[in-house]
């Protein structure tokens, strides 16, 4: 399959590149390195260092994709509520920027045809869009929280990812979308504003002290980019189109977690962070159930993995 995905030399993008390389695709990427890293391309893949809002016609005439993983994003809640235009610039009208592309109007005015069938660039592909199943739900009321519950966005990138998904629908796209819980793993920026593991880690490697914002007792679903990845692959091949939670279905404390990467460790802590949930989890018997989907690596077994990453 000629596969594209956006947001390939970042964390988790970089990882689904490696295995859809492994399993003989071809591969184009999209990424602007804002926050991906030139270091994890794959030197298998076809890289356009290019953003999302800019004109793609040239990829579509070049590569011709058959599914697309979106990926890209501004990934910071935080960001998101310091700048929301700037969030809704990349997330939303970048999104839509991608999705114009995928229904066959990637060509210029210049160039405009009466029908969108005729354009040299035109495939319709799939997209499986990565969603935000630890922000779109807003503060549930049911723990484990399922697909089925109403969404209630608190911060403009919630707002953001539950946006796109309607346009999906709206625009008759052919698509999945996988609303993920907390991922982190290998490769994650421990420098950045997302990614508490990646962050704890980082910070004690390098012998600062971790901060917990709040009480440490707000608690996520945390995912290994393994098990992300896994599903994400599933997903392109499956016809459901979602939305579908990729999680664990387990609570974790954000104190739990400091506990795990190195028990001698004692935090300090700052005012809670404006935006914040306090409990967020995952139902995800649905992925089971219609792509056999389920995590295989257990938090120990995951920050294990990660901390010797950064070792390394």
């Amino acid at each position: 399959m000629r596969i594209l995905v956006t947001g390939g030399a970042g964390f988790i993008g970089s990882h689904l590149v490696d295995k859809l390389i492994s399993q003989k695709n071809q591969v184009a990427i999209i990424d602007d390195l804002s926050s991906g890293r030139r270091a994890l391309i794959n030197p298998q893949a076809k890289f356009y260092q290019i953003s999302i809002n800019d004109d793609l016609s040239s990829i579509w005439r070049d590569f011709k994709p058959e599914i697309i993983y979106h990926l890209a994003a501004q990934s910071s809640v935080a960001v998101s509520l310091r700048d929301p235009m700037a969030d809704a610039a990349t997330n939303i009208m970048g999104s839509l920027n991608l999705l114009k592309h995928c229904l066959g109007t990637c060509h210029s005015e210049a160039e405009a045809l009466s029908e969108a069938e005729e354009s040299p660039c035109f495939v319709m592909p799939k997209v499986v869009f990565v969603s935000s199943g630890g922000t779109v739900y807003g503060a549930a009321k049911k723990i484990p929280t399922p697909e089925t519950a109403p969404t209630n966005p608190e911060s403009p990138y919630a707002v953001a990812k539950l946006t796109v998904e309607k346009y999906l629908t709206a625009l008759r796209i052919s698509h999945t979308i996988l609303r993920l819980g907390n991922v982190y793993g290998p490769r994650q920026d421990p420098g950045g504003e997302a990614g508490v593991i990646a962050i704890f880690i980082g910070k004690i490697l390098a012998g600062d002290t971790a901060t917990i914002f709040g009480t440490g007792q707000q608690t996520r679903d945390y995912v290994f980019v393994a098990d992300v990845v896994g599903a994400l692959i599933l997903a392109g091949q499956n016809s459901a189109s979602g939305p579908i939670n990729i999680g664990t279905g387990l609570e974790t404390s954000v104190l739990q977690i400091l506990r795990l990467i190195d028990p001698k460790i004692k935090p300090e802590f700052a005012p809670a962070r404006p935006g914040e949930l306090q409990k967020s989890c995952l139902d995800v018997r649905l992925a089971k159930q219609l792509f056999g989907w389920q995590p295989k690596v257990s938090l120990a077994q995951g920050i294990k993995l990660t901390k010797k990453y950064f070792e390394k």
